[in-house]
């Protein structure tokens, strides 16, 4: 039978904002042999009990294709620990998406990497924590540098394009000329020079991980002077920290807009942090079909458009630009998703951000006393779940 449609109601109030979902995530699983500091999995993905079956990620990957579903990246946790990651490749590419797999490396060996050929997959993303050795591994928690060296000479053998992704911060935003002279050795086609956004473990370990202003814009501007020498030998992009913009970014090009996340565990999201939201029920796709979840369930409808928004945003001129900006930091920041976020200079509540913005000026003693950085790991995940006083039965 077919899935029903949306509403007239739904419809008519989604028209200028329901897109389709053209990218789908398939976070296969949150089990990952790295202990980043960053980490935008959940902080209680420790409490995830349950992975998708393959026959249930092959369902989904049906699903969300018949509805539009163009480019599909296999990420995690590290996906390489599913063992079926090349089945689900494979379908995907049977269906014709664009197959992206993100990856730390660890688990891709030479005999993986054919198989993921032999599955058509497209394209890798290979992540890199620093240039050198012992800070790569330091904020891994891993020894992984040589192993990462390895696979990236792996994926350029196979004919693979390769994005070379290093999320910057604190700690290796002074080293960006050595981490874009790295990129150019490893033959990488294009590197992403994502500044840290504050989700997740990145939020828990803000005051370490934020950068000064003259530290950003010494980054950017050897960015820029390394653009200009190499051309079009690589192509790199530098993703600017929202905290030091006065305008927030359009949430992932609009709440439930383009972008569809699925979890381990099966929950559809419109962003992969939002599970967090207070109030928010996101429907699972082992009970509901991917067109029934994009359509008609409150957690991807309650957002949409601008219907939601409040002062300042309701009636702001540039509500259109941004959508209100992003309603997990304006969670996180304001305790309240509805509110405008506070990246906005025109948010009442804005001074939380130039607070932060103002304590990431001083020296590291001043700024991290109070506590240590918090890698990644079950236990801490556990532990910090505990503290926000969430029962472990609310994940299940």
């Amino acid at each position: 039978m077919e899935a029903p449609q949306p509403s007239t109601m739904q419809a008519s109030a989604m028209t200028a904002t329901n897109g389709t979902p053209l990218w789908l995530l398939a976070e296969l699983t949150y089990r990952c042999p790295l202990h980043c500091v960053y980490c935008y999995n959940p902080v209680d993905f420790a409490l995830t009990e349950r992975e998708l079956a393959t026959d249930d990620w092959v369902r989904v990957l049906r699903e969300a294709r018949a509805l539009g579903s163009v480019q599909c990246g296999f990420s995690g946790g590290e996906p390489m620990m599913r063992e079926d990651l090349e089945v689900l490749v494979a379908e995907a590419h049977r269906l014709g998406y664009y197959t992206n797999l993100l990856t730390s490396g660890v688990g891709l060996t030479e005999e993986r990497a054919a198989r993921l050929k032999e599955a058509g997959l497209d394209h890798i993303q290979l992540s890199f924590q620093d240039s050198t050795r012992e800070m790569n591994d330091f904020l891994s928690h891993t020894k992984t540098f040589e192993l990462k060296q390895r696979v990236a000479r792996m994926i350029k053998a196979n004919g693979w394009p390769m994005v070379l992704n290093v999320v910057i911060h604190r700690m290796n935003v002074d080293f960006i000329d050595k981490i874009i002279e790295m990129a150019v050795q490893l033959g990488a086609d294009y590197l992403e020079l994502a500044n840290s956004q504050y989700y997740s473990f990145a939020h828990v370990n803000r005051d370490h991980l934020l950068p000064s202003r003259e530290q950003l814009q010494r980054a950017e501007r050897v960015t820029n002077e390394y653009r200009a020498r190499l051309g079009d030998k690589i192509r790199m992009f530098f993703v600017v920290p929202d905290f030091y913009e006065n305008r927030p970014k359009k949430c992932m090009n609009g709440w439930g807009n383009v972008f569809l996340t699925i979890t381990p565990d099966g929950t559809a999201l419109p962003c992969h942090t939002a599970k967090m939201l207070p109030g928010l029920t996101f429907p699972n796709v082992r009970d509901l079909d991917v067109r029934s979840i994009w359509y008609e369930s409150d957690g991807f409808n309650r957002f949409r458009g601008t219907g939601w928004m409040k002062e300042p945003c309701r009636s702001c001129p540039e509500q259109l630009k941004d959508l209100g900006g992003c309603r997990c930091q304006a969670y996180l920041l304001t305790g309240d998703p509805a509110n405008a976020d506070p990246v906005c200079d025109k948010s009442p509540l804005h001074g939380v951000v130039t607070a932060a913005v103002e304590k990431a000026q001083r020296p590291d003693r001043e700024r991290t006393s109070v506590h240590p950085l918090v890698f990644r790991d079950p236990m801490q995940s556990r532990r910090l779940t505990e503290a926000a006083g969430v029962p472990a039965a609310a994940h299940r």
